[in-house]
């Protein structure tokens, strides 16, 4: 059983998922960037009593993400890192389906994402865009476009070599 998004069917182990929550140095500017290039829509935000943001969640498309500053830590562990304190590098890739891929390339690029892999139609049937936000978060979207069997998929994958 698969849900439909518009005319595309998002398969189902991807309509259920861990909720991410990621860490920025400047969550609100952050927010800004969704908006602008992934079409996001602000649900709430918390600021910190010291300032900055301690807690916001957007949605893009149907995905809810969770996003706040790094440096406001409510624990006082000191256990939240951005990216950019990792050496622009990071653990994490966020996976979103959405209608069309190709837009949303373009508004991301127009907004400043870095485009590592233009929107491309990939083996195992999904058209699939991977970028790097503007706080250095990875993303891959994907528009889904054929049902691929597994047994469809390991043909392919040993015919690409």
């Amino acid at each position: 059983m698969t849900e439909r998004t518009a005319d595309i069917e998002i398969p189902d182990r991807y309509r259920y998922a861990v909720i991410p929550h990621i860490m920025v140095d400047d969550a609100a500017a952050a927010i800004d960037f969704y908006q602008r290039a992934f079409g996001a829509r602000e649900d709430f935000r918390i600021d910190a009593p010291g300032g900055g943001v301690l807690h916001a969640e957007i949605t893009i498309g149907r995905s809810t993400l969770m996003l706040g500053d790094a440096g406001v830590d409510e624990t006082g562990a000191g256990s939240f890192a951005a990216p950019t304190s990792l050496g622009g590098r990071t653990s994490v890739t966020l996976h979103v389906f959405v209608p069309d891929v190709d837009s949303l390339a373009e508004r991301a690029e127009a907004a400043g994402a870095e485009i590592l892999q233009p929107p491309t139609n990939m083996f195992h049937g999904d058209r699939t865009l991977i970028l790097k936000d503007s706080s250095g978060h990875l993303w891959v979207f994907l528009t889904h476009t054929e049902d691929v069997s597994e047994e469809e998929l390991r043909r392919r994958l040993a015919a690409a070599g």
